[in-house]
């Protein structure tokens, strides 16, 4: 019988806002053969947050820390986490009851190892809806296009197998906001991301969320990643995630970047796009020199895409 443990993991610092409709909706998983790990990542709230964990008794593992960022704290809950499964779920958002069942179905049925991710939707700081983010289904080769040109997935809507780290290793501490997006990109170099076509995860959007308050170190943070990720591409890795010529990737991807506002990235990008420009037919090439003309003159009017977006988010529901 497949009765796999998940292990579901909460990072917190001074989340005791949120922290309990967090932890109670682990608890209501439908799906039982679940562990729930809370980490306290050196909150300084007075305690609050280290309270509202240990009113939970044994149904939770709670473990504190002195603070050293949310990759740290996964981290960290990774060590500690005896499930064959790991399950993110940020200490402000709220999973679906059926979030863990309906992605252990799904390795019941394909015994692979591959990283699973949904659709979602998001809430305001009195959890009421905002609005679905409904991902467009992307084939599994063509991921890495997709977190380069489009816009990340959900952490917390994945569910991956720990074995994954042991091979790829786990967040990367170093970055403060983008420690998701990198691990994505090694995990991807080495393993399917499946998208299951179900809304799993209430994301809330508030102006105290780490991402929105340090959105400079963001944009600087996913300037540079966007930078290596280019960088860190092959031809034939390019080749295999694409069906277009490599000049052609090259450009579309510069002008996802700049319009995302990530300009440095965006101007590496173009010059390897450059180095492409006539190597194709004639049909191609021409394309490939309207794409440079229209970089050239197109503007970042949406600086920080991903932030600014949650930025919206919160204005729409404010006014």
């Amino acid at each position: 019988m497949f009765y796999p443990k998940v292990s579901i993991i909460i990072p917190v610092y001074n989340g005791s806002k949120y922290l309990r409709e967090a932890i109670d909706s682990a608890l209501a998983q439908t799906y039982k053969n679940i562990e729930i790990i809370v980490i306290n990542d050196g909150s300084n709230d007075g305690s609050k947050t280290e309270m509202i964990a240990k009113s939970y008794g044994d149904k939770i593992r709670y473990f504190y820390q002195d603070n050293g960022g949310v990759a740290s704290a996964l981290n960290f809950g990774i060590r500690m986490m005896k499930g064959d499964y790991f399950s993110w779920l940020s200490h402000d958002d709220i999973y679906y009851p059926n979030k863990v069942e309906e992605q252990v179905n799904f390795f019941k049925k394909n015994r692979t190892d591959v990283i699973l991710y949904t659709d979602y939707e998001y809430i305001d700081s009195e959890s009421k809806y905002i609005r679905s983010e409904i991902i467009k289904n992307i084939e599994p080769r063509q991921f890495v296009y997709f977190l380069i040109t489009s816009y990340p997935i959900n952490g917390c809507t994945t569910l991956i197998p720990k074995t994954c780290f042991s091979n790829v290793g786990v967040f990367n501490e170093s970055l403060k906001t983008t420690q998701d997006y990198e691990l994505w990109f090694r995990l991807a170099k080495k393993y399917q991301f499946i998208h299951l076509s179900k809304t799993l995860l209430k994301s809330r959007i508030h102006y105290e969320q780490g991402t929105i308050a340090l959105n400079n170190i963001v944009l600087n943070e996913c300037d540079d990643l966007y930078h290596w990720f280019i960088d860190e591409l092959s031809i034939n890795e390019i080749l295999s995630l694409t069906n277009d010529a490599i000049g052609l990737f090259y450009i579309k991807s510069a002008i996802a970047l700049k319009t995302k506002g990530y300009i440095g990235a965006a101007n590496f990008t173009l010059k390897k796009s450059l180095r492409y420009l006539f190597k194709s037919d004639v049909k191609s090439s021409l394309k490939n020199i309207y794409l440079v003309i229209y970089y050239i003159f197109c503007e970042p009017k949406i600086t920080g895409y991903y932030y600014l977006r949650k930025l919206k988010l919160i204005k729409i529901n404010k006014s």
